[in-house]
């Protein structure tokens, strides 16, 4: 029994809730009904959720890196992605492993150096056109060009170029020109930490490295994730650069990279969104450098 002059419990008020409701609607009216307030003066707008959504499904980009793009904060942003189902991005064949992080304690510590070779073009292939257009005009015998990424393990400050070729004379000289672009900007490289390829094995390469006082390593044979730093680095330039659009000829990919290294490189570091470093950009730009030349 309830003493006079308490409040009713939880439960008794609940029951003359449910009772009240009853009277109202009937059983219809019992049915569970959502938590979300009927009246939310601060909700965004279906327009401006549209163009969130489709934001995030034209770029992939997280919260962080999207309100860069349509000038919302990222907790909102988050809050719409989840509202529509689209907050996490799928991930078929992937393993859910956690990989081990590391981070060197100072600037030119260790540089990271990687390789990617693209296809030069006339015109657009299928990976523009698509299945549904046939067989596209194929651009025989037009040759590749390789791009090389240099990135500093702590800073993330990155240098690339555009080459013809990734034999160990091509490597030689962009380690030597990576260098002094560091040195430029007063980071003294330590370490170079290379894959196995061959042309971080050869002569040329390793003279080199003696030469400007490096030391070299390898990562472990598939063990991509130790490099991860320029892989993860090449991955961003192959969407944001190399993908991001359809170019007519790989002559004007050369020439937006070029546009594009050089508006990174005017930017201050506190407009590059990041997702990395809790959240807080970096006191250098995420990547810099001369991504389209063509020196040999």
């Amino acid at each position: 029994m309830r003493a006079c002059g308490q409040p009713p419990s939880s439960s008794f008020a609940r029951l003359h809730g449910t009772a009240r409701r009853y009277q109202e609607g009937g059983w219809g009216a019992l049915r569970d009904r959502p938590s979300t307030p009927k009246r939310q003066p601060r909700r965004l707008s279906a327009e401006a959720e549209a163009r969130i959504v489709a934001a995030r499904r034209r770029t992939a980009y997280g919260p962080v890196r999207l309100a860069g793009v349509v000038a919302h904060p990222p907790s909102t942003i988050g809050k719409v992605l989840r509202r529509h189902g689209c907050s996490r991005l799928p991930r078929p064949g992937a393993a859910a492993r956690c990989a081990r992080r590391y981070e060197r304690e100072r600037p030119g510590e260790l540089l990271h150096v990687d390789t990617k070779q693209l296809g030069r073009f006339w015109e657009p292939g299928k990976r523009v056109l698509g299945a549904e257009a046939g067989r596209p005009h194929r651009n025989r015998r037009i040759g590749w060009q390789h791009l090389h990424v240099a990135i500093d393990d702590h800073s993330r400050l990155a240098y690339a170029e555009l080459l013809a070729g990734r034999d160990a004379v091509s490597c030689a000289r962009f380690l030597r020109r990576a260098v002094a672009w560091y040195a430029e900007r007063g980071v003294t490289v330590e370490r170079v930490l290379t894959d196995n390829a061959k042309a971080y094995h050869a002569r040329a390469w390793l003279e080199t490295t003696q030469a400007l006082g490096l030391q070299c390593r390898y990562t472990r044979i598939y063990r991509p994730r130790t490099n991860g730093k320029a892989e993860r680095f090449i991955q961003t330039l192959l969407v944001e650069w190399a993908y991001a659009r359809s170019y007519p000829s790989s002559a004007c990919s050369r020439s937006s990279a070029r546009r594009l290294s050089a508006v990174v490189q005017q930017a201050p570091s506190a407009q590059l969104a990041r997702s990395a470093a809790a959240d807080q950009p970096r006191l250098t730009p995420l990547w810099s450098g001369h991504l389209a030349r063509a020196g040999a």
